[in-house]
């Protein structure tokens, strides 16, 4: 039949759109991260071999039922129950007494942390015959070092995931802008249903069109692009005549600027997405190594607060002693039993700070662990840390030269500077006239032929080239964009002086502040051999010595050792910050801190 003739005409005209829709398909998301981790690797090769890239697996996978039809719920559900559905449960007055109150915090911290209190900033160098070590660390315990510290806060931590994000990202926005600067082929299909009425007749006709186009932007501006159109037409009601009409052309466009918008104006897009990978790259590694910095800086304050502890329970334990060798004297008539009072006083407010000591420290550890990206439950215990790094010597001045010369943020400063340059080189170009060469050339099929399928016909061929001049009668907005980057490019330039001149402040006063936590380092350790020595003395005088000395002496031995391990911190954190700020950090790929040539690490006893 001559309709079932036409209708296997008409899907001969289409098959491209098929075979395109499957194309479309092809490549996938796996394709994309293919060229997202070969990019990211291109750019961060710029600044060294240390530098890392993202190593991200996206955990998006099928979404549930439930949480399908729940994520278009209009009024999603609220639990507030009201008072008559909670319940209280009021304590008795036994468990109110102080013994029982300490033993539930005691297990509480206890279980919380997942090892013994006594275990909190032990060391091996400190086992006495009157202090035996603690029970071993149980094995569903996470012990962590520094060094494990580190990797696992470059695989969970979720500020260093939004960072490995805001690169991925910018490498996505490259590939984008590349993509459109690249051939790109398009085909649209267009089914049209057409009619005119002549007194009451209506004569009608379907008509399929499919347009196949493939289009290249020009480097200097403008673009061009290769058409290949297909028309087939079929009149309805004459369909049993077989008056059906199908032809196709090849079409050859160009359009390229010569004055407004030509030359390296018409790239700017993709010059300026090139530049932020690179700045994307920069950024990433500069704050690598401020999260390193920022987390060792935790885990030494977390230490710190563990040797704060160790310290409290010595002098609790001395205490206790000092006020049992009271209380046999007292008995024995050699003091007074209110002088006993004094010790049992600084006995019970000893064990009050150290209770507060350890809910301070478990929900620091609780907060670190939340950090790192791990479950707030998981039982961690931190390792000591022996490793320690050689203070630098340098001038403030060259160390000043130094943050000037290396650091990452600053680079990005001055390059934003030559951006701003070249938006107002930009804006002077918009304020060209418009001057603009066209040209077109067709390649139809035998217009005698009523199918004429892919016949192209030579003699048949059309063209057309022109040139448009258009005069810059309305500049306005384009003079005004003009001055917004004229002003811009004064705060770029500000910006930089202001980071440059900040750079140098920090630079200084990160030496200074290495030599004055030295300075106090010494000290504080001074001031521990001199209480100490005080100690010692007065235990072998102790008949001579009131309670209340005793008591001020232990006091201030807790005080200098605090005094002391604040002061190892501080002086860790100094010489990290130093190195991040005047751009000689150096980080490894799983997040360790690189040695420089000539600095090296001082192993010794296992410090606080």
């Amino acid at each position: 039949m001559p309709t079932t003739q036409n209708t296997i005409a008409f899907r001969r005209c289409i098959p491209m759109t098929t075979l395109l829709l499957a194309l479309s398909g092809c490549g996938g998301l796996a394709r994309i991260d293919h060229r997202i981790d070969n990019l990211t690797l291109d750019r961060s090769a710029l600044l060294g071999t240390e530098a890392a890239t993202p190593d991200r697996r996206f955990r998006i996978g099928p979404v549930e039922d439930v949480e399908r039809s729940a994520q278009y719920t209009r009024q999603p559900p609220t639990r507030n129950p009201d008072t008559r559905d909670l319940f209280y449960v009021q304590a008795d007055a036994a468990r109110l007494e102080a013994q029982a109150v300490e033993a539930r915090l005691d297990r509480y911290y206890s279980e919380s942390l997942g090892i013994p209190l006594e275990s909190i900033g032990y060391r091996e160098d400190m086992a006495t015959e009157d202090l035996p070590p603690p029970p071993p660390i149980p094995d569903n315990v996470l012990v962590l070092d520094l060094s494990a510290v580190l990797a696992q806060s470059q695989r969970t931590a979720r500020e260093f995931l939004d960072a490995q994000e805001d690169y991925i990202l910018s490498a996505i926005g490259l590939l984008r802008e590349r993509h459109l600067w690249g051939p790109r082929l398009f085909n649209d299909t267009t089914v049209q249903v057409s009619g005119r009425g002549d007194q009451g007749t209506f004569d009608s006709a379907l008509a399929i069109i499919n347009e196949l186009r493939l289009t290249q932007r020009l480097p200097s501006g403008g673009d061009v692009a290769a058409r290949w159109i297909v028309n087939a037409t079929e009149q309805l009601r004459s369909a049993a005549t077989e008056d059906y009409r199908q032809s196709s052309e090849l079409v050859f466009d160009a359009s390229l600027p010569l004055l407004r918008g030509a030359g390296s104006v018409a790239r700017d897009d993709l010059i300026q997405a090139e530049r932020n990978l690179v700045y994307a790259a920069r950024a990433f590694e500069d704050f690598r190594r401020d999260f390193v910095v920022n987390i060792a800086s935790t885990y030494f304050g977390l230490l710190q607060q563990a040797a704060s502890i160790r310290n409290q329970q010595e002098q609790l334990r001395n205490l206790r002693q000092t006020l049992e060798r009271q209380r046999a004297r007292q008995q024995a008539g050699e003091i007074a039993l209110f002088e006993i009072s004094i010790t049992e006083s600084q006995v019970l407010s000893t064990s009050n700070s150290l209770q507060s000591s350890y809910e301070r420290y478990v929900l620091a550890l609780d907060s670190f662990k939340i950090r790192l990206g791990l479950d707030p439950s998981t039982p961690v215990a931190l390792a000591p840390l022996d490793l320690e790094l050689n203070d630098p010597v340098a001038t403030p001045t060259e160390a000043a030269q130094l943050a000037l010369l290396y650091r990452l943020d600053l680079q990005t400063t001055r390059d934003r500077v030559l951006d701003a340059r070249r938006a107002v080189a930009n804006s002077r170009n918009n304020l060209l006239p418009d001057l603009n060469a066209t040209a077109q050339v067709g390649l139809p099929t035998d217009p005698n032929q009523d199918q004429a399928g892919l016949a192209f016909d030579p003699d048949s061929l059309r063209y057309q080239a022109g040139l448009r001049f258009s005069l810059p009668l309305d500049r306005e907005t384009e003079r005004l964009s003009l001055r917004s980057n004229q002003i811009a490019l004064e705060r770029a330039l500000r910006n930089f002086e202001r980071s440059r001149d900040q750079v140098v402040v920090e630079a200084r006063s990160r030496l200074r502040n290495i030599e004055v936590a030295r300075f106090q380092l010494i000290l504080a350790e001074r001031q521990v051999q001199i209480n100490e020595l005080r100690l010692e003395e007065q235990r072998i005088r102790e008949d001579e010595i009131t309670p209340q000395q005793l008591v001020d002496t232990l006091a201030e031995l807790l005080n200098a050792r605090n005094a002391r391990d604040a002061a190892v911190t501080d002086l860790r954190v100094a010489i990290l910050q130093y190195l991040r700020d005047t751009g000689q950090l150096r980080i490894g790929r799983d997040g360790e801190v690189l040695p420089l040539p000539g600095m090296n690490t001082i192993s010794g006893p296992n410090n606080p």
